[in-house]
């Protein structure tokens, strides 16, 4: 993905009027690494906005304290402390009531993961679960690992790098035997996990909602039966159910967050026919597009109004 990163200021993008603006990882300078942790107060104001946008970078949050939602592709998860939320680049989010937000933030890009590859799998197990309530002593190692990274970020000692990738990967893999999710290499073996590791990114992308499960297999050389088979070894579901899943959150996020019209949005989800798109949407969601969007419209004017009441 390009332009990932950026120098300290730089604006965000809207690439289209129908995309979230576009938040990039700041990095200090040319040859700086990919990667960037500190508290919310460090990280700066964009690490707790209220206005929905996307990432072009991972972002692993660590919540100590305060009070407040998070809101990541439409599912709401109130603030319960600690927490521990996982985004992938791509995914919608927003912070709604925030009040005293303390915490640790983690931000690196996928190029970062170069020493340990298998965590991209991971990683995204993790934001598909998007947020996680660890307790006792899992909530205080999770917390000496974050401090870890910041430490090791701020002080840029020789060989800083390849210790924050290592504290990151072992940060990695216990959040995900927190979820109790499969480690890469367990569930599957070589090419399976890296066939499966490829769709879910491929399905992550803006085009691949509008694609066929055959597509998808084309596009990874591989036949649809063996693309079925990984996909079903490593998830428990089928491609199919996934695509589904992605055409539904996109256009979740197109009703929720654009001013485009429900036809428009049945062609940018893969639909020539909205009367087939809302037919599949009630069916997938439980309710009509324009249902869905007053319901979510309502819900965004009242966080705002509640917002700039508190101001």
């Amino acid at each position: 993905m390009r332009g990932t990163t950026v120098p300290p200021g730089t604006p965000c993008l809207v690439p289209r009027p129908d995309e979230m603006p576009l938040h990039r990882l700041e990095v200090a300078g040319a040859g700086a690494p990919p990667f960037a942790a500190g508290s919310f107060d460090a990280v700066g104001p964009l690490s707790r906005s209220a206005r929905p946008h996307r990432h072009t970078f991972y972002e692993i949050v660590h919540v100590t304290g305060g009070s407040g939602t998070h809101v990541v592709d439409l599912a709401r998860w109130p603030l319960a402390p600690p927490h521990l939320a996982v985004l992938r680049p791509g995914q919608v989010h927003h912070w709604e009531h925030s009040r005293r937000l303390d915490g640790t933030l983690v931000l690196f890009t996928e190029e970062f993961l170069v020493d340990h590859p298998g965590d991209r799998e991971l990683l995204r197990q993790l934001a598909a679960r998007s947020w996680l309530r660890p307790e006792g002593g899992e909530g205080e190692w999770i917390g000496r690992l974050m401090a870890e990274l910041v430490g090791e970020f701020r002080q840029r000692a020789p060989g800083y790098e390849s210790v924050l990738r290592s504290l990151l990967h072992v940060l990695v893999v216990r959040a995900s035997r927190l979820a109790g999710d499969p480690v890469p290499g367990v569930m599957a073996e070589g090419r399976t996990a890296a066939v499966a590791e490829s769709f879910g990114r491929l399905i992550a992308s803006r085009e691949a909602v509008t694609w066929t499960v055959r597509e998808c297999a084309e596009r990874l050389g591989v036949s649809p039966g063996y693309l079925t088979q990984t996909v079903r070894a490593a998830t428990g579901r089928s491609p199919g159910r996934l695509l589904i899943e992605a055409r539904t959150r996109r256009a979740q996020r197109l009703l929720a967050h654009t001013e485009l019209s429900v036809r428009q949005v049945a062609v940018r989800t893969g639909f020539t026919d909205p009367a087939y798109f809302s037919r599949f949407f009630r069916r997938e969601t439980g309710l009509s597009p324009g249902a869905f969007r007053q319901h979510h419209a309502r819900k965004h004017h009242g966080s705002v109004d509640q917002s700039l009441e508190r101001g």
